[in-house]
This record gives structure tokens, C-alpha cells and sequence, in this order.
């Protein structure tokens, strides 16, 4: 009998040919992942530029001119507390609402189409803003009105990126979000910076005028994306959300991730059918939802009590200690040194986890305040800076690492883990949440942060030192480890109690009798093959 001389077929292949499912290698990254990362992102762009352009405003003459008071004694115009609190402040009360709000439009429209809906929003505000002359209370309407925009973007465009993205990178994906902020922070700079010698309402309403561009790119861009494939599957739209998937992840609707993904969803998606529909108060008492509940919002206000926005509003008094006394060129450096940092926070999520990334960071940052506490309080002369420049080039120095650490780890990672750990059933409303957190402590922090200074300066620092300690212990303690593991898997890992310190070795149970199912039957073909070759 001829002997069979052609190439024995690889392990892969054969069991790929035995279960019916294409094995093939899965890319890293592929280019629709990397747009849909992109345009989807423009979300924390927006939110960095809303955010980071009032700073420069309140500094600009015309604006001043225009809303600010006139003060007799000096002979200038100066916003009082309470009327800069409400133009600066009212954009956080809009984010809260907006996030709130985002949940049952996204869940009724969709994802991609909710997102261009609220970009709609954002552009009313911008428009409410630049359209006034001389009343102050305007321009705080049109933040709080652009307020809703953002916050329900910053609840939207995380839910969207983690339900779409690849699960090899799905925290760098989400991620990519925080990048976007500080990139839309930073651009906000300097623009303040090219229109702050322009003596007009040019000045401004040019810096305002460029945030036209930002939602419209979202909104029209968004449009040409997918929808998120999990939500297209719980609307019954079951081949569309298989090509997508298989699109994004670059591989045919036959590949095997694509069926366990697939698989994923329809048991999650039967589990909830058999459950009814969900009332509000499920996000407390469904399975285990109390505890990711309250720990997604634990998370975000951690975030905000890390003191990153306590770094950046007391960074003009810190390098005013070595001789910089523009505040925009004080802005430019912090926002330049957050932009560029946070491109390494996408390497270290996927590579080194969300768990010891979020710890590593908040020991980091821990140090870094304890050093910044102590020499603010104890070594710096705080009447005249200057006289105690080595002081001052401790608290320079330890600003920039605290920046790194938080650019790197809190900042982007936050938003990957509270957009991965709720099941869909839930999912926009905890998102909302979550978020709404996030801006609730925004907003506590950047309010009362000045009659805090006021009267126990620097040891401020030590509240956000002890956060940052509380939040390693936090993450160590209660946050289950996400990294290339689905949503549905990670939804389970919550649901079977898998302890956090443990979770990075757990199996799911189902896919690991499968794999061991598929092995098996491997093995018992190659063995029948050995014994059909040894009896020709």
C-alpha cells in the first residue's frame, strides 16, 4: 500500500478539523480596533478640553471685562468667590446629571447612537456660551448644559470601548480614554496660551470656538462605527453582533473566540431572560451587584481622592518656588507631563494587570505625597517661596513623579475597571453611577480645596497620602483581576466569590471542562490514528 508522504497536519489543525471551529492565530491589534480606540476616545478628549479651558479664562482681561466685578478699592476687575465657583463648579453638577441620565437612553438607542446624541448636547452648551456678551450666569448655564454632554460621555464611551474591544485589549482600549483626557487638558493649555494676549472676546471666544470641533468629529465619526456587539446580541441581532466581533478581532465568524464569546452571551443573556425584566433596585440586590456596586464607586471617587486635581490646582503656587510665575506656562508643563506619561499606562495595563498596576500606583503615589506633605509644611517658606528654593525643587520634583504614577495607573485604569465588572442586565445604569461618583468628588474637591489650603496649607497632602494607602488596600482586598478575560468571565469570577488575590489563576468552570473536552477527544483521535496506521 502507498504511503501518505504529505506534511502531518499540525495539533491546531487537527482539532480544529475534529470540533469545526478555525484556530487560527488571533491578532494582537487589529485596524478597525485601533479607529473604533480612536474616534470612541474623542469622548475624554472632549472632557479634558471642557475642563482644562476655564482655568485660563478667569485670567484673560476681556473675560474679566466682561463677567467678572469691579473692585473700587484696586481699581480692577475680579470674580468673587461665589460667581468663579458657579462658572467653574456648574460643569461638575451637569456631568453628575448627564451621567445619570446616560443609562436608559443608551440602553433604549444603543450605544454608538446615544454617543452622537450627547455630543448634540455638548455643542448646545458650547453654543449657550459663546453666544453672550456680558452675563456671567450664561456662561455658567452653557457649562452646565455642556456638563451633560460630557458626563454622559464619560459613562458612555468607556461602557462602549470595553463592550466592543478585543479582550487582549480591552484595558488599553478603555484606557485610551484617560489618554484622551489628558491630551484634550493639554491642547486646552495651549490654545489659553496662543489667545491670552489677544485683548477682545477673541480671546476666548476662539478657545471655545475650537470645542465645536471636537464633538462634531465624535458624533459623525461614532456613526461609522459598529454598534457594541453585546448590545446588538441582547436585541436579538445575533449575526450582526458575530460579524463584528470577528471583524474587530480580525478572524472568520467560524473562529472558536468568536463562538465562546458568542456562547458567553447567550448564557448570560438566558440566565436574565429567566430572571424578568430589571427593576432599579436590582443594581443593589441582584447577584453580588451591592458589592460591585459600591465598589465601582469606591473606585472613581478614589480616583479623584488619589489628589491629582489638588496637584493641579496648587501647581502655580508650587513652581512659583523656582521663579515661573505664568500660570499658563505652569499649566503647559503639568498637562504636557500628564499627556505624555499616560501613553506608557497603555503598555502596563495589559502587561502587568489591573491589580498590581492599581496598587503599585496608589503605593507610589503615597510615597510621593508623604515627601510632598512634609516638605510643603515643615521646609518651604510659604510667605516668600523663593527663599527656599531646594524646598522647592522637592515639591517640583515629587509633583512630576505623583503625575507619572497617576497618569499611569489610577488615571487610566480606573475606567477600565469599573466599565468591565458589571454584567450587561446593569451595566449603563452601575457605569452611570460609577461615574457620577467620579464627578461628585470632582466637584467636593476642586470647591473646597481653597478654604482647605487656607487653613492647614501643605498637610492637605496627608488626607491624599492616607487615599492612596486606603486605595492599594482596597484594590488588594476587593478587586478581582480582569486582565484578557471576557466580560461574561468576569461577571462570573464576581459571582462565584473568586477571592481578588486568587483571581488572577481562576478557570472559569465551563471553559475549562470544554478545553479539557476538546483535548481529550484530541487525544482519543490521534491515538486511533496511531492505531490505524500500525495495523496497515
Amino acid at each position: 500500500m502507498a504511503l501518505d508522504n504529505s506534511t502531518p497536519a499540525s495539533p491546531d489543525a487537527e482539532k480544529a478539523e475534529i470540533t469545526g471551529y478555525d484556530d487560527s492565530p488571533i491578532k494582537y491589534l487589529t485596524w478597525r480596533t485601533f479607529v473604533l480606540g480612536i474616534i470612541a476616545s474623542m469622548g475624554g478628549f472632549i472632557f479634558g478640553y471642557n475642563t482644562g479651558q476655564i482655568s485660563g479664562f478667569e485670567t484673560m482681561s476681556d473675560f474679566k471685562r466682561r463677567f467678572a466685578e469691579y473692585d473700587e478699592a484696586t481699581g480692577e476687575y475680579a470674580f468673587s468667590d461665589v460667581r468663579s465657583g458657579l462658572i467653574v463648579a456648574l460643569i461638575c453638577i451637569g456631568t453628575m446629571i448627564g451621567a445619570l441620565a446616560a443609562a436608559p437612553i443608551a440602553d433604549k438607542m444603543g450605544r454608538k447612537f446615544s454617543i452622537a446624541f450627547w455630543s448634540v448636547i455638548n455643542v448646545v452648551g458650547i453654543v449657550i456660551q459663546i453666544a453672550t456678551t456680558d452675563a456671567w450666569y450664561q456662561v455658567a448655564i452653557g457649562r452646565l448644559v455642556a456638563g451633560l454632554g460630557v458626563g454622559a460621555l464619560s459613562s458612555l464611551v468607556p461602557m462602549y470601548q470595553s463592550e466592543s474591544s478585543p479582550r487582549q485589549v480591552r484595558g488599553a482600549m478603555v484606557s485610551a480614554f484617560q489618554l484622551f483626557i489628558a491630551f484634550g487638558i493639554f491642547v486646552s493649555y495651549l490654545i489659553n496660551y496662543g489667545t491670552k494676549g489677544i485683548d477682545s472676546a477673541a480671546s476666548w471666544r476662539i478657545v471655545m470656538g475650537v470645542g465645536f470641533i471636537w464633538p462634531f468629529v465624535l458624533g459623525v465619526g461614532i456613526l461609522t462605527l459598529p454598534e457594541s456587539p453585546r448590545y446588538a446580541y441582547r436585541c436579538g441581532r445575533v449575526e450582526e453582533a458575530r460579524s463584528v466581533l470577528a471583524a474587530l478581532y480580525g478572524v472568520s465568524e467560524n473562529h472558536r473566540v468568536i463562538a465562546e464569546e458568542l456562547q458567553d452571551m447567550e448564557e448570560k443573556l438566558q440566565i436574565e431572560r429567566k430572571a424578568g425584566k430589571a427593576g432599579l433596585l436590582e443594581i443593589f440586590t441582584g447577584p453580588r451587584m451591592l458589592y460591585r456596586t459600591i465598589l465601582g464607586m469606591t473606585i472613581q471617587a478614589l480616583q479623584q481622592l488619589s489628589g491629582a486635581n489638588f496637584i493641579f490646582y496648587y501647581g502655580n503656587s508650587i513652581f512659583q518656588s523656582t521663579g515661573i510665575s505664568d500660570s499658563y506656562v505652569t499649566q503647559i508643563i503639568l498637562g504636557g507631563v500628564n499627556f505624555g506619561i499616560t501613553f506608557l499606562g497603555l503598555y502596563i495595563v495589559e502587561h502587568y494587570g489591573r491589580r498590581a498596576s492599581l496598587i503599585g500606583g496608589a503605593l507610589w503615589m503615597f510615597v510621593c505625597f508623604l515627601v510632598f506633605a512634609s516638605v510643603g509644611h515643615f521646609a518651604l517658606d510659604r510667605d516668600d517661596p523663593s527663599n527656599t528654593p531646594g524646598a522647592g525643587d522637592v515639591l517640583i520634583v515629587f509633583t512630576c513623579l505623583f503625575i507619572c504614577g497617576f497618569a499611569t495607573t489610577w488615571g487610566p485604569i480606573a475606567w477600565a475597571i469599573t466599565s468591565e465588572m458589571y454584567p450587561a442586565r446593569y451595566r449603563a445604569t452601575c457605569n452611570g453611577l460609577a461615574t457620577a461618583s467620579n464627578w461628585l468628588w470632582n466637584f467636593l474637591i476642586s470647591f473646597f480645596t481653597p478654604f482647605i489650603l487656607s487653613a492647614i496649607d501643605y498637610r492637605f497632602g496627608y488626607v491624599f497620602c492616607a487615599c492612596c494607602f486606603a486605595a492599594a488596600l482596597i484594590v488588594y482586598f476587593f478587586v478581582c483581576e480582569t486582565k484578557g478575560r471576557t466580560l461574561e468571565e468576569i461577571d462570573t469570577m464576581y459571582i462565584m466569590h473568586v477571592k481578588p488575590w486568587k483571581s488572577q489563576e481562576w478557570v472559569m468552570p465551563a471553559r475549562a471542562e470544554a478545553d479539557f473536552g476538546a483535548d481529550k477527544e484530541h487525544a482519543e483521535a490521534a491515538e486511533t490514528e496511531k492505531t490505524v496506521q500500525a495495523t496497515l
